[in-house]
């Protein structure tokens, strides 16, 4: 069961789609595969970058027991939903199945400090002694959560165990959980997102790993592990190395598009299929991507990793 000491490296995982739009189970195989042999030590499904939206609650079903089957770690499942009653749905198919939690980002109707909180109070109840990861990314949702109001959801709701951090700028929150939980308040996990982009310095303000989906999850295992061992000019030469990568991965609208041909190009994935609607990458990207990755992968030779 997830609980506030998770760490390390929960990838987002992709949905792999045939070329023609239906889900390509073979590849959920590979793909889990491939994801802890990097170094993944928990999975989360079903996330915005999963695609969730454009699958039907029985493919989702379907998913979450695929992977789960599959995999030797621990599955968190997206099961963010305009209302309660889908999301329990989900909640309870995913637990039976053997989840090890779930993840909820609040709706964007969301406007004041109250109704965060009254929307989080109102997920612990619907979702009972599930333990929950409360996403904020208010770069897509658009609901700005202050500290102090994540200060509140977790005293008031147990089975909050998790924070995905995804607020940006968001280094000086990390910066006020933690000294908050210094000085008596519950300490949770915190694992971060935004592709990695700011994976160090997030770690040096206190967070516990990764939540997020870049095509090389090897990267953030490893900046982590050297963090871990206080060996920090080797896990800034890693980050470093990793940078022009992960930078060209975070465009707007076209991040899935890129992340999916580059997790195919490594054998990840049989296609880098986005379902309908989604992003093309044009031949020039293809272009830029493949020398972004020849040049990445001379660095990498230099540092001998």
């Amino acid at each position: 069961m997830l609980d506030e000491t998770a760490q390390g490296v929960f990838t987002i995982a992709v949905t792999p789609f045939l070329p023609d739009g239906a889900i390509d189970w073979d590849s959920i195989d590979r793909m889990v595969d491939f994801y802890i042999e990097k170094g993944a030590t928990g999975l989360t499904i079903l996330g915005m970058m999963g695609e969730a939206g454009k699958l039907t609650a029985d493919e989702s079903v379907a998913v979450v027991k695929r992977v789960i089957a599959r995999s030797t770690v621990p599955i968190v499942v997206g099961v963010s939903a305009p209302g309660f009653a889908a999301m329990k749905t989900l909640t309870d198919a995913a637990m039976d199945l053997g989840a090890a939690g779930v993840m909820v980002a609040p709706p964007g109707s969301l406007k004041t400090d109250d109704q965060i909180v009254n929307y989080y109070h109102n997920t612990a109840e619907v979702l009972g002694a599930t333990p929950f990861v409360l996403q904020d990314f208010p770069l897509v949702t658009n609901v700005v959560i202050p500290t102090k109001v994540i200060l509140q959801i977790i005293a008031d709701c147990p089975t909050c165990v998790m924070l995905k951090h995804e607020d940006w700028p968001g280094l000086e929150k990390i910066s006020a959980l933690r000294a908050a939980s210094d000085n008596g308040a519950r300490r949770i996990s915190i694992l971060c997102g935004n592709g990695g982009l700011y994976l160090l310095e997030e770690m040096l303000r206190g967070a516990d790993g990764a939540m997020t989906g870049f095509a090389y999850p090897e990267m953030m295992a490893q900046v982590i592990a050297a963090y871990q061992s206080g060996d920090m000019d080797h896990a800034r030469d890693i980050f470093d190395a990793y940078m022009p990568m992960v930078r060209y991965e975070a465009q707007p609208g076209l991040g899935l598009a890129i992340r999916k041909h580059t997790l195919a190009q490594r054998g990840a994935i049989a296609h880098d299929t986005v379902r309908k609607p989604g992003g093309m990458l044009s031949k020039a990207t293809i272009a830029e991507l493949d020398e972004l990755t020849r040049r990445q992968e001379a660095r990498l030779k230099v540092l001998g990793i």
